[in-house]
């Protein structure tokens, strides 16, 4: 197969879950790999796990929302394989409350991370997109999620930047079509992770910039919410993986500022 051989991808979030599927597929696919976790064992794990099946894969661990790291991040594409073909800004987790409960620091920390996290990683890969032209496409793929385009009760904070990531998406398909750069997203339904298969009644938390955050979701949330799934179930990691992969390929060439719901048939 090796669709992509010769590219190099860059992967937000890619330590764990959907972000880890990611990178295994596009470097079983033949492209070289950065590999961005917040922090660095899970970064370092992906990439041994990338190394041992054959492919070519570097750590970038660090924080996607402090002011440096972006540009950290495509020099490391630079220096460590020559070149940057593929970014998928894939970094991310959920805080939630309803509005009348939710906190100044909730709504920025989530619409940092999901959106301004994002435009940054991008303002700093296009000088090098500009000035090392290529004769194939190139692909931009942001993750959003359905709560973006038809929101979700406890949030707004997270639907406001995933909205707001569908709107970059479009915007910048449009503005960088003339450095034959093709920008889409996935916004994914129900995709089976930590964050989603885990009972909430078993209080499991994640830590993120020293606050316990909970994570998992109600047993009957959990399975009304398969009930609304045409395809009966969530779906997998390494199906979400395949939805980026198939905007990463040449085939995909045509198609620009598109959202793609990867969702097992569900419908806002």
């Amino acid at each position: 197969m090796d669709r992509l051989t010769g590219r190099v991808a860059i992967i937000s979030g890619a330590g764990r879950g959907i972000g880890r599927a990611i990178a295994l597929k596009l470097a079983a696919e033949g492209a070289g790999v950065v590999v961005n976790d917040l922090d660095p064992e899970p970064a370092e794990e992906t990439v041994a796990a990338v190394k041992s099946v054959g492919g070519e894969a570097v750590a970038c661990p660090g924080d996607v929302t402090e002011l440096s790291f972006a540009h950290r991040f495509v020099r490391t594409a630079m220096d460590s394989f020559g070149g940057l073909d593929i970014i998928v800004n894939n970094a991310g987790y959920t805080w939630d409350a309803v509005i009348h409960k939710m906190t100044d620091e909730q709504w920025d920390a989530i619409l940092d991370l999901h959106l301004k996290a994002p435009f940054r990683i991008l303002r700093a890969a296009l000088p090098y997109l500009k000035t090392h032209p290529v004769e194939y496409h190139r692909k931009v793929v942001n993750i959003s999620s359905v709560a973006g385009l038809g929101g979700n009760p406890g949030q707004a904070n997270y639907a406001a930047a995933k909205a707001g990531v569908a709107g970059l998406t479009k915007t910048l398909a449009k503005e960088w079509g003339r450095h034959r750069v093709n920008v889409n997203a996935v916004a994914f339904g129900l995709i089976a992770t930590r964050l989603t298969e885990t009972p909430a009644d078993e209080g499991a938390s994640i830590t993120m910039y020293g606050k316990q955050i909970k994570i998992g979701i109600g047993a009957h949330l959990l399975e009304a919410l398969k009930g609304s799934i045409p395809l009966g179930r969530a779906g997998t990691p390494e199906e979400a993986a395949g939805a980026v992969y198939l905007l990463c390929t040449p085939e995909s060439d045509y198609i620009s500022g598109q959202v793609v719901v990867c969702g097992g048939g569900f419908a806002l």
